[in-house]
């Protein structure tokens, strides 16, 4: 999953990319709770295909929707690289193999590729932009990059500033790293 992050949301000189800014374990830690077992969804059969804007109809959440295309994500880049997995491909065949997911061109046996590829991005993009005490975003990077103020109490006066950078740092729910509680 870090390296599915990592081409995502790749690092540059200014910003880290999603396996350092934690992404992965945004979404490991949000398949370990009540998202991934699908609490407070109604569960019960007939499962039946729906339109697209229905979302996922199936008894499978998203827990063992990740775990079956993963595993047949690596079963196929070991089939079509030499044995490699898909985290020790170079990253222009990680890329290659992701763009195959998004078109549909590159098939999962047993996994819907392009579905995951999907939720795949966008639970790394909620990751990189959620609150740090969620396990991603770490350090606060991509409110930094976008200059999002995060959750201050108050920021009206900045409201109606357009085009203007916000002076402060940003405040994750639990504060700042640096805001830490001084022991006698």
């Amino acid at each position: 999953m870090e390296a599915i992050a990592d081409r995502i949301i790749p690092p540059d000189p200014q910003t880290p990319g999603g396996k350092d800014a934690g992404c992965a374990v945004f979404v490991d830690r949000q398949l370990a709770g009540p998202y991934g077992r699908q609490d407070g969804l109604y569960l019960r059969r007939p499962f039946q295909p729906g339109a697209k804007n229905q979302g996922q109809q199936s008894a499978a959440g998203p827990t063992q929707r990740y775990r079956t295309a993963l595993a047949a994500l690596d079963r196929t880049c070991t089939a079509k690289y030499a044995g490699k997995l898909f985290a020790e491909l170079p990253d222009n065949d990680k890329d290659a193999v992701l763009s195959g997911l998004e078109s549909g061109e590159l098939k999962l046996d047993g996994a819907d590729g392009q579905a995951f590829f999907e939720e795949a991005v966008r639970d790394v993009q909620a990751g990189f932009f959620a609150d740090p005490i969620y396990g991603g975003n770490r350090d606060m990077v991509a409110w930094k990059m976008i200059g999002y103020p995060g959750a201050r109490y108050n920021y009206l006066d900045w409201v109606n500033r357009h085009n203007e950078r916000f002076p402060l740092p940003p405040v994750s729910i639990t504060g700042r790293a640096e805001w830490t509680p001084k022991t006698r």
